[in-house]
């Protein structure tokens, strides 16, 4: 995502996706969150306080919001202007960190208080003793897609500020049910509600669609026709959406059981394939008959996808290191994913930036960004 953030422009075939479809950015954050649930299986595989166990998951999860909150609500301000400071008005409340703080929780408290005293033999008494945490993942499904398909959007209006710092004011018109475009979408709707559109994310990556960019999938100029909502802000971390996240978490807390329960190498193995497979063959049945797979959204084909996807790859390096003892490959994603916190942060209020744009010849643009080309002359 490092790479995405700084190079995506440069490369549309690595960025996220403009709306429907996926690309390779478009996986890292269901795996993240696929890969919380796993841990979250090992860390709460004995809970000795189910109250005091809980109290904790929450105090994690409000350091990881409150953590989003400062690196991702507008306080740390873009590469070209190294500077700090939000208007707490136009603070953007949802995020990256704010999702897997979201799903941690209630991940974790699904795990803490919702699990039977079964014992585990196969596969199905697997399923009997979590089939609550199952439920809830079921009913998260259900409520989303009746919300997202049976929410009316009403026709809507925002204002952005143009290039002499003169609001202007754009009208969109909706008055549907079900829709999935970028302008009436539910997802949309519910963040502008209970939000505010104010507080959402104003960079939308759907102004990289071929409705609003000349140079799309690239940003760029806006095409003489483009629509009325080109420009408006829309949160790829919102609320409606997140429900699908959570639901994400819950997969990955499933193949963490797994490990839990069974030891033997071809058990583990079957026991992850086989929903692996069924998850990306449910997804791509959605997608082809109109369910298509969409990261702003978190769309329920894309949730299948993503999680059947992140199941195999986990089945892949479980294989490589675990069995064959293939490990050392594998040591710098192991000491990212142990810091990786610290990684995003680093760079999310800019300080590696800042660090690198120390450096320069004769002039402060002659620095490094400038000679790869993420910043101009």
């Amino acid at each position: 995502m490092i790479l995405v953030d700084d190079a995506g422009d440069f490369l549309p075939s690595i960025n996220h996706s403009p709306w429907n479809g996926v690309t390779l950015a478009d996986f890292v954050m269901p795996f993240f969150l696929f890969i919380v649930g796993v841990a979250l299986a090992l860390a709460y595989k004995k809970v000795l306080n189910p109250v005091v166990a809980t109290r904790k998951a929450i105090l994690r999860g409000l350091k990881l919001f409150t953590v989003g909150l400062v690196l991702q609500g507008g306080y740390f301000h873009g590469i070209q202007d190294l500077t700090y400071g939000v208007d707490i008005a136009k603070m953007r409340w949802m995020g990256v960190l704010q999702r897997i703080a979201i799903a941690y929780v209630l991940a974790a408290v699904c795990e803490i208080w919702l699990k039977s005293d079964v014992e585990v033999h196969s596969g199905s008494s697997l399923l009997r003793r979590y089939r609550f945490q199952l439920l809830v993942g079921s009913v998260l499904t259900i409520t989303y897609m009746v919300l997202l398909y049976g929410l009316y959007v009403p026709d809507w209006t925002y204002q952005i500020s143009g290039e002499d710092s003169t609001l202007m004011s754009f009208s969109v018109k909706c008055g549907v049910r079900g829709n999935t475009g970028p302008a009436c979408n539910a997802v949309g709707m519910i963040d502008r509600k209970i939000l505010g559109i104010e507080h959402l994310y104003r960079k939308a990556v759907y102004g990289r669609t071929m409705e609003c960019s000349i140079n799309s999938p690239r940003k760029g100029p806006l095409p003489p026709n483009a629509p009325s909502w080109c420009q408006a802000p829309f949160d790829p971390e919102g609320i409606l959406s997140s429900v699908m996240a959570i639901v994400t978490c819950l997969i990955g807390l499933q193949f963490g059981h797994v490990i839990v329960h069974f030891q033997d190498h071809r058990e583990r193995i079957m026991h992850w394939m086989v929903p692996s497979f069924s998850l990306l063959t449910l997804g791509f049945a959605l997608d082809f008959f109109g369910l298509h797979m969409n990261k702003p959204l978190y769309s329920l084909s894309y949730t299948c996808v993503t999680a059947g996807a992140a199941g195999l790859v986990f089945v892949g390096i479980y294989m490589l290191v675990d069995i064959s003892g293939y490990r050392r490959p594998t040591y710098a994603m192991e000491w990212m994913g142990k810091h990786a916190l610290m990684i995003f942060s680093l760079l999310a209020c800019n300080i590696i930036p800042v660090f690198v744009q120390g450096f320069y010849y004769r002039h402060p643009r002659n620095n490094i960004l400038k000679l790869i080309g993420i910043i101009g002359s």
